[in-house]
């Protein structure tokens, strides 16, 4: 387009300096007035235009190159336009909402191929993850770390409370019932192992065959008193276990001795060396699991992620709450970015503008813009001539 314009230029001044000598009091008056306004008009805009970002001509003159020498003031003027119209909580808000994030991610979800995508992503940065802590690492951190902060940190109350929310919800429940279970079922069939262990303690002079018949009535005994409490919710015994476990809730979060007394224990099973060996060993086994569930696609990690994102997808698509509520929660996420870090990340404006030369910022700013610029020159000239026929019709009509 600078050739167009430059062109335009020259036809402009050819067409005036042809038509000079000709009779004015006619057309050719109209086309030399015309002419000689177009150059007029031509050479204004493209001293306009080259003084935006050079001296026209190489010539000093005052108020030209423009961006080379305020490329700075400019940078940060743009910075803080873009903080003051771009980056607020309002406007972030309002893209979010128009975007429908929540809406788009449910029918995205909805597709097969993107779920897989999805577990393949997060089954690759996981085992990237795990691949990149070393034994050693784990090492120092629970030894150096963990270890050291659990000792400091408290753990009476908390597991006091936590054990009376798990009482209060009657979790622990099913928990007795396997043990329960476990234990006739051990006793059944376990019968010698137990006439042993009460055999060990019967007196010297008990003879033979008295020990025998003591000691398998206690195992029938216990073993129906066992299958009593299995069968039974609302045996005593159950009762008085519970009453046993709230006392110990409330007296690990009120009674000094107890308190002091489960610190105690857990400073000595935190150092314990086996402790550490063992949290390491764990560790290692946690992580072999991991990396093979995150291999096969057939794993429950992987189906279990799946029928998840199918339900969180389906849940998006078809209950307006869930998709509000996920709106909600990812517009004071944006919200909070931008009010907080919102200048920081405007700010690389400046700092890359900053950095340019000034010759090298103008001819990017010229590369992007200097098409446009030169329609300005075009439309100069056009402009230049047509009010250039104006003042001559105007002066003829005048004089």
């Amino acid at each position: 387009m600078r050739i167009v314009a430059l062109s335009l230029l020259l036809l402009a001044a050819i067409v005036y300096a042809v038509t000079l000598r000709l009779d004015h009091s006619g057309v050719w008056g109209y086309v030399n007035t015309g002419a000689e306004a177009a150059m007029v008009g031509a050479l204004a805009d493209w001293f306009a235009v080259t003084a935006l970002f050079k001296h026209p001509l190489g010539l000093p003159i005052p108020h030209t190159a423009i961006i080379p020498k305020r490329k700075n003031e400019i940078g940060r003027n743009l910075q803080d336009f873009v903080v003051e119209n771009f980056l607020t909580e309002e406007i972030a808000r309002e893209r979010l909402r128009a975007a429908r994030v929540a809406e788009r991610l449910g029918r995205w979800l909805g597709v097969r191929a993107h779920r897989d995508r999805v577990m393949g992503e997060a089954a690759r940065v996981i085992r990237a993850g795990i691949g990149r802590l070393s034994d050693d690492e784990v090492r120092t951190l629970v030894e150096q770390f963990l270890l050291p902060r659990l000792a400091r940190e408290p753990i009476s109350p908390i597991a006091g409370s936590l054990l009376e929310g798990v009482l209060e919800q009657g979790t622990h429940k099913g928990l007795v019932d396997l043990t329960l279970a476990q234990g006739h079922a051990w006793l059944q069939e376990n019968p010698g192992t137990f006439a042993a262990v009460i055999g060990e303690r019967a007196p010297w002079w008990s003879p033979p065959w008295l020990d025998d018949r003591v000691i398998h009535w206690t195992y029938q005994q216990v073993l129906d008193w066992v299958a009593d409490i299995r069968d039974d919710p609302q045996h005593p015994a159950r009762a008085a276990l519970d009453a046993l476990l709230r006392r110990l809730a409330d007296d690990l979060q009120h009674d000094e001795e107890v308190i002091g007394r489960a610190e105690a224990l857990k400073e000595r099973l935190l150092s314990h060396p086996q402790v550490a060996t063992t949290a390491i060993s764990l560790w290692g086994t946690v992580k072999t699991a991991l990396t093979s569930a995150m291999a096969d696609p057939d794993s429950y990690f992987y189906l279990r992620g799946d029928e998840l994102l199918t339900h969180l997808g389906a849940h998006l698509v078809e209950n307006p709450v869930w998709r509000e509520r996920l709106e909600d929660r990812l517009g004071e996420v944006v919200a909070f970015a931008v009010n907080t870090y919102g200048s920081e990340l405007a700010e690389v404006i400046s700092v890359t503008v900053d950095r340019w030369d000034g010759k090298e910022a103008a001819e990017r700013i010229e590369l992007h813009v200097g098409r446009d610029l030169q329609f300005i020159r075009i439309n100069g000239t056009i402009v230049g001539a047509l009010a250039g026929l104006v003042i001559h019709a105007l002066s003829l009509s005048l004089g």
